[in-house]
Order: structure tokens, then sequence, then C-alpha cells
């Protein structure tokens, strides 16, 4: 059955690709229709680009899937909740709803304003959050 904990299960093995690359674990996945229009992950160490963000990845991959750049019928599936930059660029694609696994208390969007994502937007958090903020945990862990 696809629920939210299948398509974040899909986006937490895109986080672990990311922690194979010793990239910050974050995984992204865009859903039409219960079809997966984009897979991707963090890659900002790999294209030494600030801006390789996983959501910001799978925009991309998802309006050049669906051939165009207005995403309102889609959801995005992230692990961990989306900084200040990629709620603006959700924002900018109309998403239809983002579901996101752990809260960041200190970077992520809603820290500073919830009306930063599009209107029509909605939003669920806390899916499979044990799991994703496990992930991100053993990642920094590893680092110090």
């Amino acid at each position: 059955m696809f629920n939210d904990e299948y398509f974040m299960r899909m986006a937490l093995q895109q986080a672990a690709m990311a922690f194979e690359k010793d990239e910050v674990p974050v995984g992204a996945v865009v859903v039409f229709k219960d079809r997966v229009v984009a897979k991707a992950h963090n890659l900002t160490q790999t294209l030494n680009d600030v801006t390789a963000h996983a959501e910001m990845q799978a925009f991309t991959a998802a309006a050049n899937t669906l051939g165009g750049k207005y995403l309102k019928d889609c959801t995005l599936y992230v692990t961990l909740e989306p900084c200040i930059m990629c709620a603006g660029a959700a924002y900018w694609t109309q998403i239809g709803k983002i579901v996101f696994g752990a809260s960041d208390a200190k970077k992520g969007f809603s820290t500073i304003n919830q009306n930063i994502l599009h209107p029509k937007t909605t939003i669920a958090g806390g899916i499979l959050e044990d799991e994703c903020s496990q992930l991100l945990k053993d990642f920094f862990n590893k680092k110090r």
C-alpha cells in the first residue's frame, strides 16, 4: 500500500546513499499520483555547490520528468525538515504537500515562519522521525 511511510522509506534509502558519499544524509522523493517522479539526495560536497540540497535536486528532476516547473499535484517526501532555501524553492514550485521526517530546530523553515511556503501547500512532519534522526546522528557522530 502506498502511504507516507512507504515513500519516506524511499527517501531514507536516498539519505543512506548520501551517507555513503560522506554527504549530510538527507534524501528526497517527489511523488505524483502514487508515482515516483524524482529521487535525490544531498550532493553539496560532490558538486561543490551549497545549493545542491536533496530537495533542490528532487525539484529539478521532478520538473524535468513532468515537463513543467509547477508541482501542484505532487508531494515531496524528505528525511529532514527543509531549510529556508528549500522552502523558498518549494514555494516557487507550488508543491501540493511536504512530508518530512525529522524536524530541524536550528535550520528548518519553521524556525523562521511557516508562511514561507505556498498558501496551498500542506505539511506533515514526524514520519519515520526516529529513523531519519538516527541516520543524521550517526553521520555527525562519525564526524566527531
